[in-house]
């Protein structure tokens, strides 16, 4: 996003004549997501009481002056006929429906944004992965399309925010709340973490409560933020006192005063963005990904290699999970990039129940312990008891037991979320997972997968994360002459590998790090598989099929030469 300086200067002129005297925004609230965020909003209230809505009257304009719902316009694609919105921003525009309000503390939400370019930036960077869906969802309900805004208020489009009020997610659910719509919390799973699920609570209680207040959509805002309770109280106290129950009549908690306005100063942003000086990078008006199903448990660091995207980009899209596997009772799906959906779905035929938790098998002898066992396993007894359905750590000899045969090393961000659930004491096994992640921050320091933006090049993304113009391009396999479109995804650096120039090749299907690994020729006998080789190397048959140009489903024949690059032993 860029600002001309002497644009930005004006409209600062202009809205300070506006709001000559207006404070800034309190950022006493402030979650810590980004520096600079102006006061963002509270979790929704843990209040389930549910609120009978006053009658309308006179004085209460903004429930007379609701719009009725338009009809869902048509889903399209970008590319199809009937399509006028190529650019989603564009889509989102047309759908506004919240009438514009000229008050002193929405100026001075649109001055800050306008003010912090590289903020909106990056929370709308972020929103390129998500926003789509959650138009499409509004659009289905004919809700207004400022509520696709909101995760910028609540969460600035981080799916791992967690707040002091222990809100979490996009949408900022607390765990009341996330129960009282549907979403569950295990050890497994979060599912105020789910893209999908926490979009439909989340519309869900946005409909309840604009149901709740007689169609008035700032007080269902208002109420999203401090509960029904909060704004039914203020309503109640106005009525009886003989005055108005708008939105900017009610006596409502400063964090509430402050959270509507900035709805409708992001509203501004995105509807003026060429007056006020701002640039979007256009978002195209497409999914981003798609729901595939797996059917069982899956080991979430194989289920990117078998997608051919990085850990980081596959917890981006599922953050709801917070272990290294999807849970045991579901949900049995993944989301994932819409043009790495089916090599996944043809890789994933080639692989058992065991095969893709990544786990062995151990007879348990008499006089083992579930302690002795997870420390000759390096794992953990939570993790022994989870995988197998325990209710205690007692054994019973004889008894086949399942074991993490794979790494269960996690990205930062999930790894807190996990210590979340653990409690104040984590495991020995997280907090040894939790010192190898700070004392190595280069693994995962820089974001594996880049959107291309409007005016980019090769050479500006391979400045930006520090790697040469022909590795890029290799990676990415393209030739030179070629050239990138807004909106397309490049793979800018090896997954869980630090970005340098000096990787000259692609490493997403490495196994180890350069200098650490042997070159061996596997020649194939009858009978051989891809699935079988890899496990007679420890590798996976994604990267075999990788390393030697094959198709995971492909034949192989007796006497082919394979290509297998291994640790050294």
């Amino acid at each position: 996003m860029r600002t001309p300086l002497f644009r930005l200067a004006a409209l600062t002129l202009c809205t300070l004549a506006l709001s000559a005297c207006a404070s800034l925004p309190d950022t006493s609230a402030s979650r810590g997501l980004e520096p600079a965020k102006p006061a963002p909003p509270g979790p929704p209230s843990e209040a389930t009481a549910v609120l009978r809505a006053p009658p309308t009257y006179p004085g209460n304009a903004a429930a007379a002056k609701a719009p009725p719902r338009p009809a869902p316009s048509t889903v399209i694609k970008a590319d199809g006929g009937g399509n006028p919105y190529g650019d989603l921003m564009d889509r989102i525009r047309s759908g506004f429906q919240l009438e514009d309000e000229e008050r002193t503390a929405v100026e001075n939400q649109t001055l800050w944004f306008a003010r912090n370019p590289a903020y909106l930036d990056r929370v709308f960077g972020r929103a390129a992965l998500y926003m789509h869906y959650i138009v499409e969802e509004i659009d289905k309900r004919g809700m207004p399309m400022e509520l696709a805004l909101l995760p910028v208020v609540e969460s600035a489009f981080e799916p791992f925010a967690y707040s002091s009020a222990r809100a979490s997610g996009l949408w900022q659910f607390i765990p009341g709340t996330g129960n009282r719509f549907g979403l569950p919390q295990t050890w497994w799973y979060d599912g105020r973490r789910d893209v999908v699920e926490s979009t439909r609570a989340a519309l869900d209680y946005l409909q309840y409560l604009h149901d709740e207040f007689q169609g008035d959509w700032l007080l269902a805002v208002a109420g999203y933020n401090c509960g029904e309770g909060c704004v039914g109280r203020a309503v109640r106290n106005n009525l009886a006192a003989g005055k108005p129950i708008t939105f900017w009549d009610l006596k409502l908690p400063s964090e509430t005063r402050a959270y509507v306005p900035k709805l409708l100063a992001m509203k501004r942003i995105v509807r003026d963005t060429t007056m006020l000086g701002l640039e979007f990078s256009p978002i195209p008006n497409e999914p981003y990904f798609t729901r595939v199903d797996i059917e069982h448990q899956i080991d979430l660091k194989l289920a990117a290699e078998l997608a051919g995207v990085t850990t980081d980009e596959l917890f981006e899209l599922n953050p709801a999970f917070h272990r290294w596997a999807t849970p045991p009772q579901g949900p049995h799906s993944l989301l994932l990039p819409i043009d790495s959906a089916e090599v996944f779905r043809q890789n994933l035929t080639q692989f058992t129940p065991d095969e893709l938790m990544r786990v062995t098998h151990h007879i348990v002898a008499p006089g083992e312990t579930l302690a002795g066992l997870a420390a000759r396993y390096d794992t953990t007894e939570m993790t022994l008891r989870m995988l197998n359905g325990l209710a205690g750590n007692a054994l019973i000899p004889g008894a086949d037991l399942r074991v993490p045969n794979g790494s269960t090393e996690l990205p930062a961000k999930v790894l807190r979320a996990a210590a979340r659930v653990d409690g104040p004491t984590p495991t020995a096994r997280t907090a040894a997972l939790g010192s190898a992640t700070a004392a190595a921050p280069t693994r995962r320091a820089r974001p594996q997968v880049h959107v291309v933006r409007q005016g980019e090049s090769f050479w500006s993304i391979a400045q930006r994360h520090d790697i040469d113009v022909n590795t890029l391009m290799r990676l990415n396999g393209k030739r030179p002459g070629q050239g990138i479109v807004p909106g397309e995804r490049l793979v800018v650096s090896k997954s869980g590998a630090s970005n340098n120039r000096s990787n000259n090749r692609s490493g997403r299907n490495n196994p180890v790090e350069s200098g650490s690994v042997q070159r061996v020729t596997h020649t194939v006998r009858s009978g051989d598989t891809l699935s079988s080789i890899a496990r007679r190397y420890g590798v996976t048959a994604g990267q075999i099929a990788a390393w030697n140009d094959l198709k995971v489903s492909g034949v192989l024949r007796p006497g082919q030469k394979l290509a297998i690059r291994t640790r050294r032993s």
